[in-house]
């Protein structure tokens, strides 16, 4: 596995409200994406590479991400250090109506290194969205997870059965696809 000399970490949406599973779909996958995030987090801050942190911030009243309810605040474990970015949305992906583009380019960060939530929607959609803009995007499979979801038809698909088609969807096309170890072991400090 080849990476960039210089990639930037993403940690999308990881806020309370994620712990609300009922309002997301129910039945969430991947127990241990918090975990992986945490180890990422650790291992791109001993590096001093550039970590992004992005919080949603929903314009819906009822979101369990709108600003001013419990739920929009960051989970405990990501503890953002003075150095690193914070990226408010109110769209699913990143890039759209902030200043993500801009200060990639600035910092010229060869990669961008994709976990959070919810795989599906937000991590889906910034992957797209770098892949689109020429910004080589990787996503960690195990630092990402989403719920169950109900399609148009009534039929409701397990929540890991929406994690491996929204990484299908990703991989080769618009990002490349890792584990939490493959990056860490591409990135030793």
């Amino acid at each position: 596995m080849k990476l960039g000399a210089k990639p930037a970490l993403i940690v999308i949406d990881a806020q309370k409200g994620i712990y609300e599973e009922e309002h997301w779909g129910g039945n969430r996958n991947n127990p241990d994406a918090e975990y992986n995030i945490e180890r990422l987090l650790k291992q791109w801050r001993q590096l001093d590479f550039p970590v992004i942190i992005v919080q949603h911030c929903s314009i819906s009243p009822t979101s369990p991400l709108r600003p001013g309810y419990r739920g929009n605040e960051l989970m405990d474990f990501v503890l953002m250090e003075p150095r690193e970015k914070l990226i408010q949305k109110s769209t699913t992906s990143a890039f759209v109506k902030t200043d993500l583009y801009q200060y990639l380019e600035a910092k010229t960060v060869s990669e961008l290194i994709i976990t959070g939530f919810v795989t599906n929607n937000s991590v889906e959609s910034t992957a797209r969205s770098a892949g689109d803009l020429g910004i080589r995007a990787v996503v960690v499979s195990d630092a990402t997870a989403c719920f169950d979801k109900v399609a148009v038809n009534g039929k409701k698909y397990p929540s890991d059965t929406v994690h491996q088609l929204s990484l299908a969807n990703l991989k080769g096309e618009y990002a490349s696809v890792f584990t939490t170890e493959k990056i860490i072991q591409a990135y030793p400090i």
